[in-house]
């Protein structure tokens, strides 16, 4: 169970994230996929938006964006946005305090009205 601080989720130690690699958590039930590049730590949605398959942590790190292990898609670390197409990742705000990575995660909302 994360421990929560102003609707921020304690995810881990910074020490336990590795350069250019990703990791996944879940963060209120979200498959959240953290990454750190060049000391900073980013947190994207870790569900592919192709086949909605948990892979995004497994993806590698390119100028600034991670690459489906699957599809060779590039979502942006820092917003989620597909270069190629309108596709993205849900990006979430990290805080790092007193050495451990904070997330704040947020639902989808679904909008039924017609």
């Amino acid at each position: 169970m994360h421990e929560e601080f102003n609707g921020f989720e304690k995810v881990c130690k910074v020490s336990k994230l590795n350069e250019n690699e990703g990791q996944h958590f879940k963060i209120k039930s979200i498959d959240v996929a953290l990454f750190k590049v060049g000391g900073k730590v980013y947190a994207l949605n870790n569900i592919c938006p192709h086949q909605k398959a948990n892979i995004m942590h497994d993806g590698f790190i390119e100028d600034g964006f991670v690459i489906c292990p699957a599809h060779g898609w590039s979502f942006s670390l820092i917003d989620g946005k597909m270069n190629e197409i309108g596709c993205k990742l849900d990006s979430y705000e990290v805080k790092i305090i007193d050495e451990f990575v904070y997330v704040k995660v947020f639902g989808k909302k679904f909008n039924w009205n017609f």
